[in-house]
């Protein structure tokens, strides 16, 4: 076998899906479904509006959402920290993305951008968990802490964006043990090359599973 073919068989088997997911202990996690991200009219959609058609983003994420309710998979919101008067002022290293949120007030509290998509509303049940600072929805939050209060070892990420906060917060839930799966087409991120490289080099990197949105639906039943 060819040094590339190797390479290729181990990403293969490396995201390969279980051969099912239970639900009991299999969570979704939507990962900042708001209106500046998801909506004509949001602050950010202009700039991924091209990608999120070509990979149909809106009716991708509705069917994640819909695999998961329908097979009794907590539905565990994920959201990015509402911009706040004052907030990244004085900090001494606020990374890129902060600074372009302290410009443009993304998510800001209050706002119709910082709401949640209406398609992707908290239902009874729902877990939402704190609001993350940086990419990953782990660190400062309560997400590990509710993950594992729900029995959950297993977990599919779908949201935005595939190589800032669903990179980043699937790679900390491996380093926590979790079995991680990436839904490549209910995500969405500014480039292609942003989801080449979310998908096709950094993803198999750390996450167990790599699957489309209708793989899911039939793993899941």
């Amino acid at each position: 076998m060819t040094t590339s073919s190797t390479a290729a068989a181990t990403t293969s088997a490396s995201t390969a899906a279980p051969a099912a997911y239970d639900p009991s202990r299999t969570a979704v996690l939507l990962v900042d479904p708001y209106n500046d991200f998801l909506s004509e009219g949001g602050k950010i959609w202009p700039l991924l509006s091209d990608m999120a058609a070509e990979v149909g983003l809106l009716d991708n994420l509705r069917g994640v959402v819909a695999t998961g309710r329908r097979a009794g998979m907590p539905l565990v919101f994920v959201p990015h920290r509402r911009w706040e008067e004052g907030d990244y002022e004085n900090w001494d290293h606020p990374n890129p993305t902060q600074r372009l949120i302290a410009q443009r007030h993304t998510f800001a509290r209050g706002t119709w951008g910082g709401e949640f998509h209406p398609d992707f509303q908290p239902a009874p049940g729902d877990v939402v968990v704190k609001e993350h600072w940086g990419q990953s929805g782990f660190p400062n939050t309560d997400l590990d802490f509710q993950l594992k209060q729900h029995g959950v070892t297993h977990v599919i990420l779908a949201g935005l964006l595939a190589n800032t906060c669903i990179e980043s917060t699937g790679r900390f839930a491996m380093e926590l043990g979790y079995h991680v799966t990436l839904v490549r087409d209910a995500t969405a991120a500014f480039k292609p090359e942003m989801m080449h490289a979310a998908h096709e080099l950094n993803g198999p990197t750390f996450a167990h599973a790599i699957v489309t949105t209708a793989e899911l639906g039939a793993l899941v039943g």
